[in-house]
């Protein structure tokens, strides 16, 4: 078995993505930088796209399945009057149309239809996959395959400018939702077609944009030393700051990283928690269950009953 080389640090980089990087290429610069033994990255990014992309490392990475569910924020410009196969700017137009007059208020009625709750069928240049194949594969193939509509909730759709032929808007959206089909919906819903030619994505909650550190910032803080670069690291449970906490016990603390149920307050709320330590050291994620129990969920810094 090969062994994990690296440092163990533990933390979560909120990186300023650049332009042409892909997630992964934007992940391992990141862990090369840290020396980390573990890293992974949530809700990916396009090369096209910059932004927020999340990067958890040591033991964040277990947060990473939470943070995939979470709110996601971008700035969108599209340019109307051609399709492309990919639904992007890298993408070859395969259509065109000529230009229309784009009235703001008609702009803003159209994008009205797309808040709340609706049914969106996943683009084919997607990670998704098909009998085991990854759906961008098989239409790089020229393949195509039928996709299930799913389920997806656009919280705020708020129009920034409107001039032939590019439309700018800001989007809110729930995880699933996929930019590059809105901003192709949106453009049909106006009597055109469109593609994304420039994307941002803003936050994923519950981080906040000016938590953004670039990637020649790290480069920079990287010529200081790791401890400068350990500086702008946010801890694991950062990540879900939303979440109610509880606080238990140290020999409960033991019990719960033992992987056994503890006995949970009467006032608590039920579901997913944080659960800390009397010192305030996260613990970990619980569940609260009825009746009365408390059990893990994922455990991140078990602690010794010895310390109570």
């Amino acid at each position: 078995m090969r062994r994990r080389t690296g440092r163990e640090v533990h933390g979560i980089l909120l990186l300023d993505k650049p332009i042409e990087d892909s997630s992964n290429h934007a992940l391992q610069r990141v862990k090369r930088l840290y020396m980390a033994a573990k890293a992974g990255h949530t809700g990916s990014l396009d090369p096209l796209a910059t932004g927020m992309l999340p990067i958890c490392l040591g033991s964040a990475t277990k947060v990473c399945s939470y943070l995939l569910d979470a709110r996601k924020s971008y700035r969108v410009t599209a340019c109307l009057g051609a399709a492309t196969d990919s639904g992007d700017a890298h993408g070859s137009i395969v259509a065109r149309t000529k230009a229309i007059e784009l009235d703001p208020e008609a702009v803003r009625r159209a994008l009205a239809g797309f808040r709340g709750e609706s049914k969106q069928v996943p683009p084919m240049y997607s990670a998704l996959k098909h009998k085991g194949k990854r759906l961008y594969d098989l239409a790089r193939s020229g393949i195509e395959v039928p996709r299930a509509a799913r389920s997806i909730r656009i919280f705020s759709l708020e129009l920034l400018r409107s001039q032939w032929p590019e439309l700018e808007f800001d989007v809110t959206c729930s995880k699933g939702a996929y930019v590059r089909t809105l901003v192709e919906d949106v453009a049909k819903a106006l009597g055109t077609l469109g593609h994304v030619s420039a994307l941002r994505r803003k936050f994923v909650e519950p981080f906040e944009e000016s938590q953004m550190v670039t990637m020649p910032a790290l480069e920079a803080l990287a010529s200081q030393g790791l401890a400068e670069l350990d500086e702008v690291l946010l801890p694991p449970d950062s990540a879900l700051s939303r979440w109610p906490s509880v606080v238990i016990s140290a020999a409960l603390c033991a019990r719960l990283a033992q992987g056994l149920a503890v006995p949970a307050g009467a006032q608590w709320p039920q579901g997913q928690v944080r659960v800390y330590s009397p010192d305030d050291d996260f613990v970990g994620i619980g569940e609260v269950r009825a009746p009365g129990q408390l059990a893990p969920r994922r455990i991140f810094s078990p602690v010794n009953p010895a310390a109570e």
